[in-house]
């Protein structure tokens, strides 16, 4: 049997003393989250050892991330509002079972086609059990302190699985790339089980109708958009393919608009948008995912293919990152508390893209305990600001949105991290000419890496603009304070 859902009045609102089944939900939800970002980073590892045994072309490998990215990024805002509309546990117990499948046919099969529609599967399933893990929380947890230990311990997890991904996915190569197939499958079942007896039913889902065309319009729209970011490079970003594709995807955004002003039970209520709070997390986000997605591409090509490091030697040199995301569980939440998610996230942004400044001295040999740790530390560091990122997403976000939030945030992840990188990717090929000494190749990647900082300082100079008006409005209420004293 499994308990309703809690009502807003009977929701956790202690941070400290919560029930053991409370507990084992929010870890089952965490662990399912922790896999959505392992399959993200863990394939990069294991495309050699694939293309080789399949005899795939780089072009055709390219196509196991893309396909991650393409059904992820593209359908976040349905799986978002989905959730909201069909009931939240119902959704994530369907599309964890399809993750948990699609991971078990890749391992299986041998076709490159068939291995890319297994990945653009679990991209699938990741985009609705993302926005739907994050709503259930934040519909169990009341706002305040309770909710922030909640999302801080839960975004931990996703950014643990972003930041280990090499290290777990170097550890499964060495056996067989298989098993970067494999590993998700028994993690999966696992968790399914356990939501099946954790995760509450809903007291009620949002009623009205399904916007239909609405998510024809919005799911068409970003898998074009993805497609034609990641596909860019390859066929020129001034190609007349390349801009024919950004004009057809305007044109399905400007229809989707219209379509949600227009129908009385849109996909997205296009109001969500004025919460300024929502829009600067997505930006942040952006900047944070996008930035370290870009780095990790170039230090993975120039350490990696450059100079012949093997994958877990790389991966074991990226720990540092992935040990400051466990650790930060144990604090963001009080961060937030004290300082609020601005501050954090400001300072977490300025600190990641000082360390990206650093990496800019990186030589043909490069000494680890002097050049490279110090970066990967501060790096590091910009991840401690993911758990501030999503409590500033969903503060003040009405119960029947939040999956919405939830799936407009994930979406700025997944796409906005797609399109840094492709940017960068096109910004080191132009770079790349005839020598292809080691001192060449950094001189090609080292734009890359100056695209990345910039990023990562532009997030935190959004975010840093963003508390110039509160800090002015705390000082004119301070000094009305003391005239009232006066007076």
């Amino acid at each position: 049997m499994t308990s309703p859902a809690p009502s807003t009045a009977t929701r956790i609102t202690d941070s400290t003393r919560w029930p053991i089944r409370l507990w084992g939900m929010l870890i089952t939800l965490c662990v399912v989250l922790f896999l959505d970002g392992l399959d993200v980073s863990m394939i990069g590892v294991a495309l050699p050892s694939i293309g080789a045994e399949l005899d795939l072309s780089t072009s055709t490998l390219q196509w196991l991330v893309s396909g991650y990215v393409l059904g992820y990024g593209g359908l976040l805002l349905l799986g978002g509002r989905t959730a909201d509309l069909l009931g939240r546990r119902k959704v994530f117990l369907i599309a964890l079972a399809v993750f948990a499948l699609a991971s078990l046919a890749g391992a299986m099969v041998s076709s490159g086609p068939l291995l890319i529609l297994t990945r653009f599967l679990k991209g699938v399933a990741a985009a609705f059990t993302a926005p739907t893990g994050l709503s259930i929380i934040t519909t169990n947890f009341a706002e305040g302190p309770a909710r922030n230990k909640a999302l801080s311990i839960y975004v931990v997890f996703g950014a643990g699985g972003y930041s280990s991904g090499l290290l777990f996915g170097g550890l499964m190569t060495s056996i067989g790339w298989r098993w970067t197939f494999l590993l998700p499958v028994p993690i999966a079942l696992a968790a399914l089980a356990a939501a099946i007896v954790l995760v509450p039913r809903d007291e009620h889902t949002e009623e009205g109708g399904h916007d239909l065309l609405g998510a024809v319009l919005s799911t068409a729209a970003m898998l074009l958009l993805v497609y034609t970011v990641v596909a860019a490079p390859d066929e020129g970003w001034a190609s007349v393919r390349t801009i024919g594709s950004f004009l057809a995807v305007t044109v399905l955004f400007g229809a989707f608009v219209a379509v949600q002003q227009r129908t009385p039970f849109p996909l997205v209520r296009l109001s969500i948008l004025r919460k300024s709070s929502l829009v600067r997390a997505c930006l942040a986000i952006v900047a944070l995912a996008g930035s370290y997605f870009s780095w990790q591409f170039v230090v993975t090509l120039y350490l990696q293919d450059t100079l012949g490091w093997s994958p877990l030697k790389l991966a074991l040199a990226l720990l540092p990152v992935g040990l400051l995301v466990v650790l930060s569980a144990f604090f963001s939440d009080r961060l937030v508390d004290r300082f609020g998610t601005g501050p954090v996230i400001a300072t977490t942004l300025t600190t990641m893209g000082v360390g990206y400044l650093l990496f800019l001295r990186l030589d043909t040999s490069p000494s680890y305990l002097t050049m490279l740790l110090p970066a990967v530390l501060l790096i590091g560091v910009g991840w401690v600001g993911f758990g501030a990122i999503n409590i500033q997403a969903t503060s003040g976000i009405d119960d029947d949105e939040q999956g919405l939030a939830a799936g407009v945030l994930q979406t700025a992840t997944q796409v906005g991290a797609a399109i840094v990188l492709a940017v960068t990717t096109a910004i080191i090929s132009s770079g790349i000419h005839d020598d292809t000494s080691a001192g060449g190749m950094l001189d090609a990647y080292r734009p890359g890496l100056r695209f990345a900082a910039g990023v990562a300082i532009v997030g935190a100079l959004v975010a840093l603009l963003a508390l110039l008006p509160r800090r002015r409005n705390e000082e004119r209420r301070s000094v009305e304070k003391d005239l009232e004293l006066v007076s």
